[in-house]
């Protein structure tokens, strides 16, 4: 197994390659499917229909973007999360689609990327559902591991004979220091996955937005001082924007 880490729109994209098939190891952004085809097709010489599988470790933008598509393009299979019913349900969960696209839109500009379409279905159907530690379906070598938090859905990947982890948006890079990602629906469930992968204590770990690194205790820590308590949201967010908006109002 060889791991090619390709640059994508805004994450990095991480493809297994095998001697007969090629693995996702998430679903991407609709705006990488060019670079996917590109990457696959004139980098590794290889046909499309060879990618025969991509996982989904969460509905994100940059994580499902370019699921259904890419399955069209090339038959390829996709794998997600064995959690009922659909992350964007209902009118909240449209509203949170919506939030979701804009917001990549915000980090595309401040990563001073062009603009392109990224919009994606808001449900996903996936060919095979998986529990926590099932290995994944023609890849027998990587196991889905669920951490959930970010989103009741989360999935990472572990490789044991490499002993590294794919976390996708477990934690996230930023400024030289790990940190929890935003949205955080469920902290209690993110700090057990924190745990999770800390004791798997994997040589590296591959991150969805920094890549692959090997943090510290000291930086293990950090993460985990600074994981949330309460829920940290699209709606909290904005309330607490309104809240510092209208205060001086109230106060005077």
């Amino acid at each position: 197994m060889k791991l090619h880490q390709i640059e994508g729109y805004i994450q990095s994209i991480y493809l297994a390659e095998y001697p007969n098939r090629l693995l996702l190891l998430d679903g991407c952004s609709r705006a990488d499917i060019p670079v996917i085809k590109q990457f696959i097709q004139d980098e590794l010489k290889r046909p499309l229909t060879d990618l025969k599988l991509v996982v989904v470790t969460h509905m994100h933008p940059d994580h499902a973007g370019a699921a259904h598509q890419l399955r069209q393009l090339t038959g390829c299979r996709l794998a997600a999360a064995n959690v009922a019913g659909q992350w964007y349900s209902g009118i909240d969960g449209k509203v949170m689609h919506i939030t979701d696209i804009l917001l990549a839109k915000w980090v595309a500009r401040r990563m001073k990327k062009p603009k392109v379409k990224i919009w994606y279905p808001c449900n996903l159907k996936p060919d095979f559902i998986l529990d926590d530690k099932e290995p994944l379906p023609g890849f027998p070598d990587w196991v889905a591991l669920s951490t959930q938090g970010h989103t009741d859905r989360d999935l990472s990947l572990y490789h044991a004979s490499t002993n590294r982890v794919y976390v996708a948006d477990l934690m996230v890079k930023v400024k030289g220091r790990f940190i929890p990602p935003y949205p955080v629906f469920y902290p209690n469930r993110y700090k057990s996955s924190l745990h999770k992968v800390i004791e798997l204590k994997p040589d590296s770990i591959i991150l969805a937005h920094g890549g692959e690194v090997q943090p510290s205790e000291q930086e293990y820590k950090y993460l985990l001082d600074n994981a949330p308590e309460i829920p940290v949201t699209h709606w909290r967010s904005v309330k607490a924007k309104l809240k510092k908006v209208l205060k001086p109002a109230t106060d005077a």
